[in-house]
């Protein structure tokens, strides 16, 4: 309490009431006060000196986990006390989302969730869950969430009750491609205010409240920039398991397949050897089992699509429309024996629903922090995940993984093997 506003209440309790014991008790409360800050400048030092030394003199993994925790009870410090992040350090203010968060769930009126209109990886690891942890921790009610994505997947969500807007129904592919910001939505950029207002103009809105996508790249950016670990996820993240999207056009799928999905891009550009890699693949799978190629027919990034030549046994879903492509595509992993693509969102996607993946990159120009925060989140649902390969050591992983090629079905590796077939076609 500052010495003025003290003072002044010194005064006051001795005006109303007369008693000196409300006087030492304002006097006990000062001085508590000012040992707590004072405790607090002195922790918040001591944790600072302890993760120079930390990040000086040591690199393993459990260290540098040590020195995110650390960072992590700096951080928890400065907010609790009230002081700021010192000059140069890029630190979210998690204070201040906190207080957004707070602001956007309060009262009863609609919130436009999103729109959503980045990757399908950063939807599935990042934004649903965080959403989920937002419902969970201020207690939101589904039905007053209007959720803005694209390509039908609504099932993703989750969240019975919940309204569900798509903007393909506002726009064309071609025109959100065009639109679509290439950064992450780190901003309210024009077209998703033009697509806010489009959505509350359709609902009828008069007035509404918006959780926008920034906020959870505010909350989550310290451990994509290497400042924080896993912990961090976890703090801002409820995940869960995906229920199967009902399709009834998909009823006619053979009773066993495995489902594939290879497109270019940055760690699979669109080269003779990677639609060489993606046909060897596929010819590999087809000798087993059939095969299911998802092809949607709508572009609505920069991806372009490999598509293999079919047979018999390589069939290829037909394109709906552009509102339920993703919902469809959704519908085919979910029943198949595994997907096997391009490393990317589609194959996170497939573990969500229990199905094993396989994904392929021939240079790594992705950030492994999303890789390894898919296995930690699968392991914990004792469900399926995703495996990486890189096409330039296929060699190796067929070497590796060909002794299960003899250990015939009802193996308790079996899924494993067919990532030893789909080697073999790559090294034939």
């Amino acid at each position: 309490m500052p010495d003025r506003e003290a003072s002044v209440f010194h005064r006051i309790i001795g005006r109303l009431t007369g008693r000196h014991e409300l006087q030492a008790v304002v006097r006990s409360l000062q001085d508590l006060a000012a040992a707590q800050q004072q405790q607090a400048a002195t922790l918040q030092t001591r944790l600072r000196a302890l993760s120079d030394l930390v990040s000086q003199r040591s690199t393993a993994k459990d260290a540098n986990e040590i020195l995110h925790a650390i960072r992590a009870l700096i951080a928890m410090v400065e907010e609790r006390s009230g002081t700021e992040a010192t000059a140069g350090e890029e630190r979210p203010s998690t204070t201040r989302m906190f207080r957004a968060l707070d602001d956007i769930a309060r009262g009863e009126g609609p919130i436009v969730v999103g729109p959503w209109t980045g990757e399908i990886g950063f939807e599935i690891l990042y934004w649903i869950p965080f959403l989920e942890w937002f419902r969970t921790r201020w207690r939101v009610r589904t039905e007053r969430l209007v959720i803005v994505s694209r390509g039908g997947v609504d099932s993703w969500y989750g969240m019975p009750g919940a309204k569900y807007v798509d903007i393909f129904s506002f726009m064309s592919p071609s025109m959100f491609r065009e639109r679509a910001e290439r950064d992450k939505q780190r901003h309210v950029s024009s077209f998703d205010g033009d697509l806010l207002e489009a959505v509350s103009q359709r609902c009828g809105f008069d007035r509404a409240t918006y959780l926008h996508p920034q906020l959870m790249y505010r909350a989550l950016a310290p451990f994509w920039k290497d400042e924080a670990g896993l912990g961090l996820i976890a703090r801002f993240t409820h995940h869960r398991r995906m229920e199967p999207p009902d399709e009834p056009t998909l009823r006619d799928l053979p009773a066993e397949f495995i489902a594939v999905r290879f497109y270019s891009s940055n760690c699979f550009p669109d080269k003779p050897t990677n639609r060489a890699v993606a046909q060897a693949v596929v010819d590999a799978l087809s000798e087993k089992t059939r095969v299911v190629v998802l092809n949607p027919g709508h572009r609505v990034d920069d991806h372009s699509d490999f598509l293999p030549e079919s047979d018999g046994r390589v069939i290829a879903i037909p394109a709906g429309t552009a509102e339920r492509n993703l919902a469809l595509q959704s519908a085919v992993i979910s029943r198949a024996r595994a997907f096997v693509g391009t490393y990317g969102g589609y194959s996170y996607l497939a573990p969500f629903y229990g199905v094993p993946s396989v994904a392929f990159y021939s240079q790594q120009s992705f950030k492994l922090h999303h890789l390894y925060v898919a296995q930690r989140v699968l392991e914990q649902f004792g469900a399926a995940t995703v495996t990486a390969v890189n096409v330039a050591h296929a060699d190796v992983v067929q070497a590796a993984t060909a002794g299960l090629q003899r250990l015939g079905p009802g193996a308790a590796v079996h899924d494993d093997a067919s990532l030893g077939q789909v080697e073999r076609g790559l090294t034939a």
